[in-house]
């Protein structure tokens, strides 16, 4: 069984004008519902994370400058990330859908699962709200993983085409989370150059792939078939956590890259099957960006499709006409700089 996390409050959190918008999640709501994907899902109710839950990755100073904003109407966090009156009630409920998520794919109720989340999170860091995202709820559900199930081992890979600085910042000191990225460098939030891999116990733990623009279905196939498979093959991880950005498409509006549907798809699968391979099929994806609305919602479904172990995905919107720069001696670079030569 396949799942899905979802609330209407998802909604509510709104700035008029604003790219992360709630026409996101009813976009892809209505795609679901109308390719007849939706009816082939198991719904799960998200729970609003405690604090303890977000404590367990956030300062308490962070939570309290979130709920202190919120409870007075709202306001701004930095210059892109807004908040209104229903934004906290929102922002708990993602957090709290990826830990469902997990706790449902960790005790077998269903084999995978998909939170349909906003706000996103990946930028937000132990102690500030950014880029859009207020908690970050990926690792609230990483550390959840961590310390409610006895993990030892949660690989975490980010394919938004900005780089997850918050996930990175939160468990750039930590063995026991293996964080992977592809994202278009130097470009928004200018951080994850291929020379940071973490400190301390956690030197070798992170993995970015920054991309120079217009990177495509290939270029990325080839990052994760030669670079992400093998390094999770080593690592073994106990569960995936994936926080999916629909942003890297080629019609994307904020950004420069090259992948088509098809290539997500291709994506999905891999990463998937290494689930499959590695740790009983445990795998749990979180959405993040992507603007194009047509192109998230109808990602979002495929990437249902892929779960649920379609064979024919469509690609309705087809593939970019540019040509894309040849990545094989940069992988060739980063394999050797993480020791896979």
């Amino acid at each position: 069984m396949t799942a899905y996390l979802y609330s209407p409050v998802f909604l509510e959190h709104e700035e008029e004008g604003h790219p992360e918008s709630p026409e996101r999640l009813e976009a892809i709501m209505r795609v679901l519902r109308e390719t007849g994907v939706l009816a082939r899902l198991t719904a799960l109710e998200p729970i609003p994370a405690t604090d303890a839950q977000l404590e367990a990755v956030h300062t308490k100073e962070h939570i309290k400058r979130v709920k202190d904003t919120v409870a007075r109407g709202g306001g701004n966090l930095d210059p892109d990330t807004y908040t209104n009156s229903r934004s906290l009630d929102a922002a708990l409920l993602a957090a709290g859908a990826v830990v469902r998520g997990v706790d449902a794919v960790m005790k077998g109720e269903v084999d995978n699962a998909f939170a349909l989340v906003r706000p996103p999170g990946h930028h937000a860091t132990h102690n500030r709200a950014m880029g859009f995202c207020l908690f970050n709820n990926v690792a609230v559900g990483a550390a959840h993983a961590l310390n409610s199930h006895n993990l030892e081992r949660v690989l975490i890979v980010d394919y938004d085409v900005h780089h997850g600085n918050g996930t990175q910042d939160i468990f750039y000191r930590s063995p026991i989370v293996l964080y992977f990225s592809t994202h278009q460098y130097p470009y928004y939030p200018g951080t994850g150059n291929w020379t940071d891999i973490g400190e301390g116990a956690g030197q070798g733990y992170t993995v970015n792939v920054p991309l120079s623009a217009y990177v495509g279905d290939e270029g990325y196939r080839r990052i994760f078939d030669d670079l992400l498979y093998p390094l999770g093959e080593r690592y073994h991880p106990e569960l995936i956590l994936v926080s999916v950005g629909y942003d890297a498409h080629w019609r994307d509006p904020l950004a420069m890259e090259n992948l088509s549907l098809a290539g997500y798809t291709t994506l999905a699968r891999t990463l998937i099957e290494l689930a499959r391979e590695q740790c009983a099929g445990r795998i749990v994806f979180v959405l993040e960006g992507g603007y194009d609305i047509p192109v998230c919602a109808n990602g979002v479904a495929n990437t249902f499709r892929a779960l649920l172990g379609d064979t024919e995905i469509p690609d309705p919107i087809g593939p970019s006409k540019r040509a894309e720069p040849d990545v094989g001696d940069y992988v060739e670079q980063l394999r050797g700089a993480h020791r896979l030569v």
